[in-house]
């Protein structure tokens, strides 16, 4: 494949990782250092905005906004000294400005044009206003021919894995492959290379997108700390307080009296700054701190008159100032197994009395209140009557992990003379039923061997031999290690990448033969595949697998023009050609025991 022609290209960092930037006549492309496939990626027709740093920035950054998405890529370029880095941003701006000034206006003529149905072929593609045209000519070269295919159903359009949305399917595939390099890498090897359909590559990797979309899903919940808003000292020794919207929402949450007090002064009596600023001095934000350390802070504070009338008296006593509800739920209930004290003679709990240290008291209910809001902000807005109840008791002890989704029967396993393999062992246990044991004489022998126990422990000596033996192997055993460790990589990197793609390749053809040959009992089920068309795809797998000798070969040849062992090359493939061979030979056995 010819190389792909160059644009521009400059040194930038992309998350805090160094690389280069590569504009080329179709993508914008970065390449982590010591990498060989780019991480970042980005068609000419996905750009849709672009945002620059100031020129007196400490950095000289760039962010790329994608069409139809919501993420975008931030470089900052490195080049030393600045001049050169702002010269390198100034070149990818101009090139990028007039890149998206055409997706624009092809998506404008897109939205003007009318569709005209066009006849189907296989050789004309179809474009509507949701897809823009490549902004880039290009010469049409026919696709790499590729085996038959399993069905005339693999050409259509990849299935939907998680909805029935194909766009959010897309992005969630996208998402996969960005996040994972090594698969990104393997689906530009076998997808776009035409070796496999873009079905066959998902197929069995369902859980990877599953996941994604779990995750992008997941709404994160109330944090769990408790409200307590800490001073920062700032140059000159000032004290201040950083307030944020999210802190003024957790504030009202937390406490009630603070949005009332809010809503009687503002802006009638005090300004928004003046209010945070005499609450954070007043003895109302030092009853609210999260720590018994405020009550010495309550001398030292100085009266307030609007904010000592929302005071409220500490909540000491030994029955709470807000009773909860009786607990109809004995699951919950800590009290129900009171009345067993009683029958089984435990002594009551002496120590663990309420109200002991009057202090500790009103912090302890604050923790109980905000834990309780937690509680219930996780069980959602619903009233307790339509919450979830359980009728039977032992319901509630009954958990769904401790059952088995899915049973599964196994796979058969296919044997030679399977029926002589049944007859020998049954042989076997009617000449061992026939030998008669004479426990008397075993249970006599074993207590013989045993009297002497004491008398051989005072006998025993450890040999002296043996264990220096033992510990001369080990230390070989280190030292050879250490000394694999410490010995430098003299293969290549092209030729190591060369290693790791044939391996990947290799195995991904490997699950495909083995999962068309032997499908899970999960595929077997949600699977539409027929055996023949499962049949049909093992044997274009094992097209693939023969020709792996073919590539070991050649990197061997190319390892020995470039001076590097073969034989270590031949070792490191070894595993990879023996479960080539392994696959093969079955899959040319069962084919004669077919025919």
């Amino acid at each position: 494949m010819p190389p792909t022609p160059t644009v521009c290209t400059a040194k930038a960092s992309w998350k805090k990782l160094s690389g280069t930037l590569t504009l080329t006549d179709t993508h914008l492309q970065w390449t982590q250092d010591a990498k060989p496939a780019p991480s970042v990626r980005v068609a000419y027709a996905e750009a849709a905005s672009l945002f620059c740093s100031k020129q007196d920035a400490p950095q000289v950054k760039l962010k790329l906004a994608l069409v139809n998405d919501d993420s975008s890529h931030f470089f900052i370029f490195t080049a030393s000294p600045r001049d050169v880095a702002l010269a390198e941003r100034e070149r990818f701006k101009t090139e990028l400005t007039t890149i998206i000034g055409r997706n624009k206006n092809a998506a404008a003529l897109a939205a003007r044009t009318p569709i005209l149905p066009l006849p189907q072929t296989a050789s004309a593609p179809v474009f509507n206003a949701s897809t823009p045209r490549p902004l880039v000519p290009s010469i049409i070269k026919p696709a790499p021919s590729r085996a038959a295919s399993v069905s005339s159903s693999e050409t259509r359009a990849t299935p939907t894995i998680t909805g029935d949305d194909p766009a959010r399917d897309f992005r969630l595939r996208k998402t996969v492959l960005l996040s994972n390099p090594e698969l990104g890498a393997l689906h530009r090897e076998l997808v776009i290379g035409g070796q496999i359909t873009e079905a066959e590559f998902w197929e069995g990797r369902e859980h990877l997108v599953l996941a994604q979309a779990a995750a992008e899903s997941q709404r994160k919940g109330k944090p769990g700390q408790l409200v307590d808003p800490r001073p920062e000292t700032v140059e000159g020794g000032e004290i201040k307080i950083r307030i944020t919207p999210q802190l003024v929402h957790d504030i009202f949450d937390e406490y009630p009296v603070v949005a009332t007090a809010y809503s009687d002064n503002v802006p009638n009596k005090l300004s928004e700054e003046q209010f945070w600023k005499r609450y954070f001095q007043s003895k109302l934000f030092n009853a609210h701190r999260a720590s018994i350390r405020s009550s010495a802070a309550q001398h030292v504070v100085k009266a307030d008159p609007i904010f000592d009338k929302y005071l409220e008296k500490d909540d000491d006593e030994l029955e709470p100032r807000r009773q909860r509800p009786e607990l109809a739920d004995l699951f919950i209930n800590l009290g129900a197994t009171r009345e067993d004290h009683d029958d089984t003679g435990n002594e009551k709990d002496i120590t663990m009395q309420a109200g002991r240290q009057r202090g500790a008291l009103p912090l302890i209910r604050k923790f109980n209140e905000h834990s309780e809001r937690l509680l219930n902000s996780a069980l959602g807005d619903n009233p307790p009557s339509k919450r979830r109840r359980l009728e039977d008791d032992d319901a509630m002890l009954d958990y769904d992990d401790l059952h088995d989704p899915e049973a599964s029967n196994g796979i058969i396993l296919e044997m030679q003379d399977r029926q002589r393999y049944f007859e020998g062992r049954m042989g076997n246990q009617v000449e061992h039923g026939h030998q008669s044991l004479d426990l008397a004489t075993i249970v006599g022998g074993l207590q013989d061997s045993i009297r002497p126990w004491d008398t051989d422990l005072a006998q025993f000596r450890v040999e002296r031999k043996p264990s220096e033996a033992a510990l001369l192997a080990m230390t070989e055993n280190v030292r050879a290690r250490l000394d694999v460790q410490s010995r430098n990589n003299d293969i290549p990197d092209g030729l190591f990448t060369q290693m790791t793609t044939c391996q990947t390749a290799a195995n991904e053809f490997l699950r495909q033969f083995w999962a068309a040959t032997y499908p899970s009992v999960s595929d077997q089920t949600l699977s539409i595949a027929t055996p023949a068309q499962r049949a049909t795809k093992a044997a274009k797998m094992a097209g693939y697998l023969a020709k792996t000798h073919e590539k070991v070969a050649a990197i061997v040849a190319t390892s020995h023009a470039q001076g590097v062992d073969s034989h270590k090359i031949q070792t490191a493939m070894q595993p990879v050609l023996t479960a080539v061979d392994r696959a093969l030979t079955f899959h040319r056995t069962r084919k004669k025991a077919r025919a």
